[in-house]
């Protein structure tokens, strides 16, 4: 085998490239491995929202873990600006989660009450009071939650932004490199099998996203996880139409730089096919003319689809193998992957040094893992 490592990383999406920046800034000697481009999968497909209190019900074990992660971003925009000289162009003007439907008004506005309840910023505004700022919404919205906290970020910036700040601070980055096995001795994991070569570390994070199983099956364990597809499409505007992103059930609308709007996303489970239907594209049109007529005048840039991790509790995995030393797991973020990736370094690089933190215990494996072999 290769040199040893203090640790190597199976994946380079913006998780593993999260991981890989903390353990480096702790002075690690890291490896990360990507069976692709850097970011090519799910992080490259996100939306880059960071809503954690658009997305997560208060009383989800996920919630608080979210939010604290979304307070990361301001010091890290800068930080990784520092080093890798990327911005990840954050931005930071507020969420509307709207209401189509009587129903949906109420659920909205209990969900205002429980999380001011739990002292985060949101609020209801009516039709009227939406309109001051985004003049050119529906008149189907019956008013909207407003989390002024919940902005977003460009994806693929802020996944290469942490590849490049790994990479400046030491971290050696391998493309297009497969990994086929784990190397294991003893019930510890001592490195890697690869289409180039072995490489050795007593210490093997796998943040692999969707793909993660296929690995962790050769460890003999099968965690309860399948691949979600989700589809998008994003338009150019000769004029701004959005100050704000717009979340609704089933679609949302997120304004980006240089005039482009990404709408998304489709729901498609247990599924690896990446290619983008006729039917998922054309329901989300009609979602967002639905929410924005204006859209309609637009110019379609493209369409693609990403393919995300989900768990059967819809709760993402941290930590180490229960049965195989130095063997650890980082995946099933499912749609909160960029949101959740700043504390997700953070908690791997903590778990990886044995330094307790009651906040990963809900993530923990052996929660549902379940063997392979009997």
């Amino acid at each position: 085998m290769n040199s040893l490592y203090d640790a190597i990383i199976v994946g380079g999406g913006v998780i593993g490239g999260s991981i890989a920046f903390q353990l480096a800034k702790r002075g690690k000697k890291v490896l990360l491995l990507e069976k692709d481009r850097l970011a090519s999968k799910a992080s490259s497909a996100a939306a880059g929202m960071l809503g954690a209190q658009a997305e997560l019900d208060a009383d989800n074990p996920l919630f608080t873990l979210a939010s604290r992660s979304r307070g990361m971003f301001p010091a890290l925009a800068e930080e990784l600006k520092d080093i890798s000289g990327i911005d990840i162009e954050l931005v930071n003007k507020g969420m509307f989660k709207v209401a189509l439907s009587s129903d949906q008004v109420a659920e909205l506005k209990n969900m205002i009450r429980v999380q001011q309840g739990a002292g985060l910023e949101a609020e209801w505004l009516s039709t009227s009071e939406i309109r001051k700022t985004e003049p050119l919404l529906s008149d189907e919205i019956k008013g909207a939650m407003f989390i002024p906290n919940d902005g977003q970020v460009s994806a693929t910036r802020l996944s290469l932004a942490f590849t490049e700040s790994a990479a400046a601070l030491g971290v050696d980055i391998k493309e297009f490199v497969h990994v086929s096995d784990l190397v294991t001795e003893n019930g510890c994991v001592t490195g890697v099998v690869t289409d180039i070569g072995g490489f050795s570390s007593e210490n093997v994070i796998v943040a692999g996203g969707a793909w993660s199983a296929f690995l962790l099956e050769k460890s003999g364990i099968r965690l309860d996880s399948y691949p979600v597809k989700g589809e998008c499409f994003s338009v150019l505007t000769d004029r701004p139409l959005l100050e704000k992103t717009i979340f609704s059930h089933g679609c949302y609308l997120v304004p980006k730089v240089g005039g482009r709007i990404i709408v998304g996303a489709t729901v498609k489970a247990n599924t690896f096919d990446q290619k983008v239907s006729l039917d998922g594209i054309s329901t989300l049109i009609e979602r967002a003319t639905q929410l924005l007529p204006a859209i309609k005048g637009t110019e379609l840039e493209k369409t693609w689809a990403g393919i995300r991790p989900q768990t059967g509790d819809g709760l993402p995995y941290f930590g180490e193998h229960p049965a195989c030393k130095g063997l650890f797991i980082a995946t099933g973020h499912y749609r909160n992957g960029i949101l959740l990736s700043p504390i997700t370094g953070v908690l791997i690089a903590d778990i990886l040094e044995r330094k307790a933190n009651p906040e990963w215990s809900p993530f923990r494996l052996d929660r549902s893992i379940q063997p392979l072999f009997s």
